[in-house]
């Protein structure tokens, strides 16, 4: 018995849905291989190339710096090593004393390096990131547009599908139109927004 209430009560409720709800609009669905987009375009490429010389120069900087400090490093310790030799007395305190002191500078040398990798690596990032935005910004309104010219509702990264026709993919507008909008992009870090001015006292 309880059973057929339960399912008078379902019947009842599937009835009181609104017509409007089980008329889901039909998806038109496109896709685009972004892939291809951010590799293939104009500016994406030329900024690829600018950004790998970055990566290049960013690598070498850090193998410079290394290599001068192990070598810093290695002249200490084979000059500890000597003066640890040595018999003890104002020759060898002396030694002792000049050793430590090139360390604390080559600690302070070190610091100054990390320093500065980490700033080529955050600069590096920052623009990654503005890069990014820059094809972003333009891709957006391209994607609507795109849609519009095939009275799609929705649009679908290729990644995000098992399988698709041919005739669904709409890449190569996506190209035209991005390589016709942004033919280059800044390849700079992202621009640091202004501090707000502090807030004046007002006169009496």
């Amino acid at each position: 018995m309880n059973k057929l209430l339960f399912g008078a009560a379902i019947a009842a409720a599937a009835f009181a849905v609104p017509a409007s709800a089980q008329r889901a609009p039909q998806a038109t669905i496109i896709v685009v291989d972004t892939g291809r987009v951010f590799s293939e375009c104009t500016a994406c490429r030329a900024a690829s190339a600018q950004l790998q010389t970055m990566v290049q120069q960013g690598n070498a900087r850090a193998q410079q710096l290394g290599q001068g400090i192990q070598t810093e490093g290695q002249s200490i310790q084979q000059a500890a090593q000597a003066a640890a030799a040595q018999p003890a007395g104002p020759a060898r305190t002396a030694t002792e004393n000049s050793l430590r002191q090139r360390a604390q500078a080559l600690d302070a040398r070190q610091t100054q390096a990390n320093q500065e990798i980490q700033r080529l690596e955050q600069n590096l990032q920052s623009t990654r990131a503005n890069v990014s935005r820059q094809l972003n910004d333009r891709l957006n309104p391209i994607y609507t547009t795109v849609m519009n010219a095939h009275g799609a509702n929705l649009l679908l990264d290729t990644d995000a599908t098992l399988a698709h026709a041919p005739a669904l993919d709409v890449t190569n507008e996506v190209l035209a139109a991005l390589n016709t909008a942004l033919p280059s992009v800044s390849v700079t870090p992202l621009p640091q927004q202004a501090a707000p001015n502090p807030a004046q006292p007002q006169g009496r």
